[in-house]
């Protein structure tokens, strides 16, 4: 059991006993989606609906996205050997899954890591689950959903739940689960992380213990933009963060 004093708000303070941490841990959001690409043109037109059926664990990336996954392979390839990471964990999501298998190929391709990497499935890092106002766009949450927009504001994005969905502080709780397993398992080693914008973003939220203010401050994750975190002294400090001068493009997404 922790000292008394040595947690605060969820966030572990310096006097933290060492424990098991990866060497270098790296974080990405999969490639631009076909979802991503359909929302911002409907959110120019202020349209309410977007041409998507399927659930979305299955929407696919775009071409733009599987070459965003390719240029993050060729970064990965790129890195110092020791920094490149020996195991990727992924959420189960096509679009991340796609990311991880193109970039691995890519990296594996050029020689810079080994065939067949392994990949863990983490059902933990999937997405921010949003429920009722899954697929809606802004102006269709406006228009159906005027309580739930006028809620939303109120409360702001770390505490507001839609109905059936989750709050920011939601999805941290699984991502501090799936942390604990990651520094165990792939101590002394660089690793992989592919998920989504919020989940790296708790990401961000639990290592570089963040407030509210701090967090909100921060610019949206960008596809298959690159976040690096090194073990010292006990803990994985940053080293940089949404890079993406790696892309086709620089800043896309």
């Amino acid at each position: 059991m922790a000292e008394a004093g040595t947690i605060l708000n969820g966030h572990r303070t310096e006097r933290e006993d060492s424990r098991p941490l990866p060497s270098v841990l790296i974080a990405t959001r999969h490639g631009e989606s076909v979802a991503n690409v359909e929302f911002r043109l409907a959110e120019e037109a202020g349209a309410l609906t977007v041409p998507i059926n399927s659930r979305d664990a299955d929407i696919p990336l775009s071409l733009h996205g599987q070459a965003q996954a390719q240029a993050l392979g060729r970064w990965w390839a790129g890195l110092p050997a020791a920094d490149r990471p020996r195991a990727v964990w992924c959420s189960p999501y096509v679009r991340t899954t796609e990311t991880a298998r193109i970039a691995v190929a890519q990296a594996s391709g050029l020689g810079a890591v080994p065939v067949g990497v392994p990949v863990r499935y983490d059902e933990r890092l999937r997405d921010r689950e949003l429920g009722v106002l899954e697929m809606l766009t802004r102006a269709a949450i406006e228009k159906e959903h005027p309580a739930e927009a006028a809620r939303r504001r109120r409360m702001g994005e770390l505490y507001y739940r839609p109905p059936g969905g989750e709050s920011w502080l939601d999805v941290a709780l699984r991502v501090r689960g799936v942390l604990r397993d990651l520094c165990e398992e792939e101590a002394g080693r660089p690793v992989l992380v592919v998920a989504h914008d919020c989940t790296v973003l708790m990401l961000r939220h639990i290592l570089d213990r963040l407030t509210e203010g701090q967090l909100l401050d921060l610019e949206p994750v960008r596809n298959c933009s690159t976040s690096l975190w090194r073990a010292s002294d006990g803990r994985l400090r940053p080293d940089f963060w949404n890079t993406t001068d790696h892309l086709p493009g620089g800043q896309v997404g």
